[in-house]
């Protein structure tokens, strides 16, 4: 079974991201859920990010990376929106990894200094709608990722949510995660 590190998005590690996480330990994979934050959880995306504006999107990225080397190297990536940073950099740069999960965000590949490896599968998943994903220039980068690597799939769902797979906040939709849910535990399956 896989190994899955994922890192929580802009509001903190949530009671939703915890649940998720518990779904893919149910099919036996093991999974890491680190909390970037050092305890800070926030109701609203806007007050996540002025934290992270306060101790620097860098340093984010550096406490994902300090987390990712304290274990295996043969680790599947999964980021949820502002986690997906973290995620998207070490799937693309750290040796060993065998996959990535990136929900309701993408960056251009180049942001990293390295194309997408090519045989590196990748699901990137969003809704349609989603204003921070949609008109912020994630699905315009999810496309081109998609269509430089040789494993790579893109997943739009029908809605304006955007951290719709937390089953703790109001964005929460159920059926767009139960749907989400499969096709990732399809995607695992590839690493038994």
């Amino acid at each position: 079974m896989a190994k899955v590190l994922i890192f929580h998005h802009s509001m903190g590690l949530t009671e939703g991201i915890h649940t998720f996480a518990d779904e893919l330990r149910k099919e036996g994979h093991t999974v890491f859920v680190p909390d970037l934050y050092e305890g800070h959880v926030f109701r609203t995306i806007k007050d996540g990010m002025a934290y992270v504006k306060e101790i620097g999107f860098e340093e984010m990225m550096e406490r994902g990376a300090r987390v990712a080397h304290e274990l295996p190297s043969d680790i599947v990536y999964a980021g949820f929106s502002l986690g997906v940073l973290p995620a998207q950099k070490l799937a693309q740069t750290r040796e060993g990894a065998i996959g990535a999960l990136l929900f309701y965000s993408c960056v251009p590949a180049a942001m990293f200094g390295s194309p997408w490896p090519s045989e590196l599968p990748v699901q990137i998943h969003g809704m349609d709608a989603d204003p921070y994903f949609v008109d912020e220039g994630d699905l315009g980068a999810a496309r081109e990722l998609v269509a430089s690597a040789n494993q790579a799939e893109l997943f739009l769902y029908p809605g304006d949510q955007h951290l719709f797979a937390d089953s703790s906040l109001p964005s929460y939709d159920a059926d767009a995660t139960a749907l989400l849910l499969e096709r990732v535990l399809e995607f695992l399956r590839q690493f038994k």
